[in-house]
C-alpha cells in the first residue's frame, strides 16, 4: 500500500515538473493562457507557470517568413499573364497579443490582399510595361499591405515579383519578335561590313589604277626619251631623221620577237619578221601621224568659227537690250 502511495506521489511531482517548467525558442513567443484567457507573453528561455491551471496555448514564430503567391490576371492588351509574388513579414514584438488573437489564418490575409492589388494595378498596363514596371507592383503590394496588416501585428518587410509568365503562345510570339530584330540587327551589321570591304576594295583599285597610270606614263615618258636620244645620236653620224626612226621601228619589231620567243608559257604567234613589215608599220605610223595633224588642225578652226559666232550673237544681243538697231543707231534717231 505504501508502494502505491509513494508512487502516486512520484507521478504527481514529476507532473508538477513538467507542468510548471518549459523552455521557448529562441525567435518565438509562447502564449500562456489560464482557464482560456490570456494571462502572459513569454520569451525566449526557460519559463514557470502555474500547473494545472496554466497552459500553452499556442507559440508565435518571429523570425522573417515568406509567402509566395501566384496571380493570374489580364493586361490591358488582353493577355494573360501569372505573376509569382513573394511577400516576406515578420511579426512584431510588441504585437504578438493582436498577431495570435486577430488573425485566424494570416497567410489567407495576405493572400487575399495581394489579388486585390495585383488584379488592380496589371491590368492598366500592357504587357511590355509588366516586364519593366514590376518594380512599382512590388512597391504598390507593400504599401497596400503594410496599411492593412499594421493593425494586426505584422510587418511587411518587402514584397518582391520574382516571376512573370505570360501565355505560351504569346510567349512564342515574343520570342519569334525578339529573334526577328536580332536578325534584323545582325543583318544591318553584315551589311555595313560589307559595304565597308566594297568600299575599301573601290579605293584600293583605284589607287592600284592610279599608280598603273602613273607608272605607264612614267614608262613612255622614258620610252619617248630615250627614243629622242637615240634619234640624236644617229643624226650627229650622218642618218637623217627619217631614216633613223625606220631604223628604231625595225629595231623594235624585232626585240619584240625576241621577247615573245623567250617567254616559256606564250601561244603559238604567227608574225611577219621581214625588214618590209617594220617598213611598212612606219609607212603607217607616219600617215597616222599626218592625218592626225590634219584633223586636228580641221577640229580647231572648227571650233574657231563656232566661238566667233557665239561673240557675234552675243554682241547682238546686247545692242538690242541697250537700245541700238541694226545700223548701229539708237532707236528713235536719225543720222
Amino acid at each position: 500500500m505504501d508502494l502505491i502511495i509513494y508512487a502516486i506521489l512520484g507521478l504527481l511531482a514529476v507532473v508538477v515538473l513538467f507542468g510548471t517548467f518549459f523552455t521557448v525558442k529562441q525567435q518565438t513567443a509562447a502564449v500562456v493562457e489560464r482557464f482560456g484567457k490570456f494571462t502572459s507573453m513569454r520569451q525566449s528561455g526557460l519559463q514557470l507557470k502555474v500547473p494545472v491551471i496554466d497552459k500553452i496555448a499556442g507559440r508565435i514564430n518571429l523570425k522573417i517568413q515568406q509567402l509566395d503567391v501566384i496571380v493570374e490576371t489580364k493586361t490591358k492588351d488582353d493577355v494573360f499573364v501569372r505573376l509569382k509574388i513573394s511577400v516576406q513579414f515578420q511579426v512584431r514584438r510588441e504585437k504578438v497579443y493582436d498577431a495570435y488573437y486577430r488573425l485566424q489564418n494570416p497567410h489567407d490575409q495576405i493572400t487575399a490582399y495581394v489579388f486585390d492589388v495585383v488584379r488592380a494595378e496589371v491590368p492598366k498596363m500592357k504587357l511590355d510595361y509588366v516586364f519593366e514596371k514590376k518594380d512599382d507592383i512590388a512597391i504598390a503590394v507593400k504599401r497596400e499591405l503594410n496599411e492593412a496588416m499594421m493593425d494586426y501585428g505584422y510587418d511587411i518587410i518587402k514584397t518582391l515579383v520574382t516571376d512573370i509568365d505570360p501565355d505560351i503562345q504569346v510567349k512564342a510570339a515574343m520570342n519569334r519578335i525578339n529573334a526577328a530584330e536580332r536578325e534584323k540587327t545582325a543583318a544591318e551589321y553584315e551589311a555595313e561590313a560589307d559595304r565597308i570591304k566594297i568600299v575599301a576594295k573601290a579605293r584600293a583599285e583605284a589607287e592600284s589604277k592610279r599608280l598603273q597610270g602613273q607608272g605607264i606614263a612614267d614608262q613612255r615618258r622614258e620610252i619617248a626619251r630615250g627614243l629622242e636620244e637615240s634619234v640624236d645620236v644617229l643624226n650627229n653620224v650622218g642618218i637623217n631623221s627619217q631614216e633613223a626612226s625606220a631604223l628604231i621601228v625595225v629595231t623594235q619589231h624585232y626585240d619584240t620577237l625576241q621577247s615573245i620567243g623567250e617567254a616559256t608559257q606564250s601561244n603559238l604567234i604567227l608574225l611577219p619578221n621581214s625588214p618590209q613589215a617594220g617598213s611598212d608599220m612606219l609607212n603607217n605610223m607616219i600617215a597616222s601621224f599626218t592625218a592626225s595633224a590634219q584633223i586636228g588642225e580641221q577640229m580647231k578652226k572648227t571650233n574657231a568659227n563656232k566661238e566667233e559666232k557665239v561673240k557675234q550673237s552675243s554682241r547682238s544681243q546686247r545692242e538690242k537690250e541697250n537700245g541700238y538697231d541694226d545700223d548701229g543707231l539708237e532707236d528713235g534717231w536719225v543720222e
